[in-house]
């Protein structure tokens, strides 16, 4: 036996291996939640099946469902890249999880890479559960799945950098109730349900809402078989930027 073989050898893991233990740890806490739960599967799978089966709101021609399907896609990103993760990052930011783990050898920027690779993983599961909802109440979608993964990605980009910058900057109560309050806004004016033409002038102005370009652009692809809806997109990655820059900006650990 040579000298030194039990010997520690302290030293941080690999940042690689650190992330992908925090991606894991803020997934499963993100899934065992029940209020996260309830907004990011429950809520957007009851508006599916309700509005895609009563006729309550006029979603125009054609099978509601292939009106509704893409707009709560949107609503479920919105949900977990928004909502969930202010709630989530806000009550850790109170409670001094933040601080801590800041103080950690995972560094800050990994921190927020494995809470953004959470939301992510979390975004898959919802699209998936989602979709096989949609299909068993007979949605057709169409177009190029690529376009979709960009919208997609895009939209999770300035959620969460909006999400951030509230859960960096506002109380982890006023978080709470700010981020519950623009969630049922956005669902109600953000064309998931309700078509933005019904609400008139104003629709112009809400169609620059991120959930509005999201939910359309995933419209035009999914329902219509458009191509790329650069419009969209484009409104989506001012978003993103803004929101994120903004939140790298003014961030505060404790």
């Amino acid at each position: 036996m040579s000298t030194g073989t039990y010997t520690p050898k302290p030293g941080a893991a690999p940042v690689g291996r650190m992330i992908a233990a925090q991606t894991a740890l803020e997934t499963r806490m993100l899934l065992r939640n029940g209020e996260q739960l309830l907004l990011t599967v429950i809520i957007p799978s009851l508006l599916l099946v309700l509005f895609s089966t009563v006729d309550i709101v006029d979603t125009g021609t054609g099978e509601a469902v292939d009106f509704l399907a893409p707009g709560v896609l949107a609503l479920a990103v919105l949900s977990t890249a928004f909502t969930g993760q202010a709630i989530a990052t806000g009550f850790e930011r109170r409670y001094g999880v933040l601080k801590r783990l800041g103080a950690s050898p995972l560094p800050r920027w990994a921190l927020m890479t494995a809470k953004t690779l959470s939301v992510l993983v979390t975004e898959v599961l919802q699209v998936l559960l989602l979709t096989a909802i949609a299909l068993a109440l007979g949605w057709s979608p169409h177009g190029d799945p690529l376009s979709v993964l960009l919208l997609l990605v895009l939209g999770t980009a300035a959620f969460s950098g909006l999400g951030l910058l509230m859960a960096g900057t506002l109380k982890a109560e006023a978080t709470l109730a700010a981020a519950n309050l623009v969630f049922l806004l956005l669902l109600v004016g953000g064309g998931v349900i309700v078509p933005l033409e019904k609400f008139g002038a104003a629709g112009d102005a809400l169609a620059l809402l991120p959930i509005s370009a999201l939910s359309d652009g995933l419209r035009d692809v999914l329902r219509d078989g458009a191509s790329m809806p650069w419009g969209d997109a484009a409104i989506l990655a001012v978003w993103a930027v803004l929101g994120l820059g903004a939140a790298a900006r003014f961030f505060r650990w404790e």
